[in-house]
């Protein structure tokens, strides 16, 4: 029996943290706030395919009160990253594998990379500003992890799942290692799909082709997915943006196997759903728009690649988030795009 703590039981958190639950290991949370309270009280609730059932946990805003973990599933938003690390660091030891499920490119995502760039081995300002990530947690910690499920939190203490149950998994240098085999075998237990890729990057990146685009533009136009499909004009500045990813993403080796096209129908073909970016500005969220949109333009900075408009939609929601109060500047990174 592994020790699995889901340190942050937001939309894919919990359903995660719920899904677990129906393996034989000893499953924690770590949350805060109304959600927290509702949980510890009558449970986290999951509605899936219709059905409702609700799961109980051992719950705490304090991480410490578990005791060590054998894997530890990061599910706060990326930015939140570097406040949670002194909550976190109780429940670490020399052996505990950490997971972030989180959207964007990771914080670890240059360690025992092969792109044959300066980028190899250094930390990225947009996802880990001044590298605290990277020097508390140790990126040998770290297995990457690409979340496809669609989940939303109607009300705390209930989650419900729209669609998917993939979550890909890969060390970040490429090896089947033992604790890659053991946590998707317990992930395909608990009714997952996960599959163990020897390059996690290119995944990382198909996801984020979409995210980079797709989350922009819904968090600024309201707009689900289908409705973004059916607007030729925003359609076009998408596959821009797109086209643009792209290009910063072969220059550091990633292959991108599918067109932009079908990419595109992918997304477009899921009905009624925001993506994440937009759920958290209409909930005023912070968002996490660094990882997944400034990333890709702080590489393209510093490799000398052109993302212009990837950075004139990204200013624009920065700007919308600062007005809002849900967006907290960046100064690592904005030394670095400015």
């Amino acid at each position: 029996m592994k020790k699995i703590c889901i340190f942050g039981a937001g939309a894919i958190g919990g359903y995660l943290a719920c899904s677990l639950k129906n393996t034989n290991n000893k499953i924690s949370i770590v949350a805060r706030g109304q959600h927290r309270k509702i949980i510890e009280k009558k449970g986290l609730t999951l509605i899936k395919d219709e059905i409702k059932r609700s799961f109980h946990f051992d719950i705490s805003e304090n991480a410490s009160d578990l005791g060590k973990q054998d894997y530890i599933f990061i599910g706060v938003k990326a930015q939140s990253i570097p406040l949670i690390l002194d909550n976190l660091s109780p429940i670490l030891d020399e052996n505990t594998t950490i997971i972030s499920a989180v959207n964007g490119l990771p914080w670890w995502y240059f360690h025992e990379a092969k792109t044959q760039t300066k980028l190899d081995n250094t930390h990225l300002e947009s996802v880990d500003p001044k590298g605290k990530i990277w020097k508390t947690l140790n990126p040998n910690s770290a297995i990457g992890c690409v979340v496809y499920p669609a989940c939303e939190i109607l009300e705390p203490g209930i989650i419900k799942h729209t669609e998917g149950d993939r979550f890909s998994l890969g060390e970040p240098n490429g090896m089947i290692s033992e604790r890659l085999k053991e946590i998707s075998s317990i992930l395909i237990d608990s009714g997952l799909k996960a599959p163990q890729k020897k390059n996690l990057r290119d995944e990382i990146w198909i996801k984020l082709w979409g995210n980079c685009s797709f989350n922009i533009l819904s968090a600024l136009t309201g707009s689900t997915l289908d409705e973004i499909g059916g607007n030729p004009a925003i359609l076009n500045l998408i596959k821009k943006m797109m086209e643009e990813c792209k290009l910063v993403g072969e220059e550091i080796g990633i292959k991108f196997r599918v067109s932009i096209d079908d990419r595109i129908k992918g997304a477009t073909s899921i009905q009624g759903h925001k993506p994440s970016t937009a759920q958290d500005l209409e909930a005023g969220k912070p968002l996490e728009i660094d990882p997944i949109i400034g990333s890709i333009i702080e590489i393209g900075k510093k490799l000398n690649i052109n993302t212009y408009n990837l950075e004139q939609m990204y200013n624009l929601l920065k700007f919308k988030g600062e007005l809002l109060g849900i967006y907290e500047k960046n100064e690592e990174l904005e030394k670095i795009l400015h």
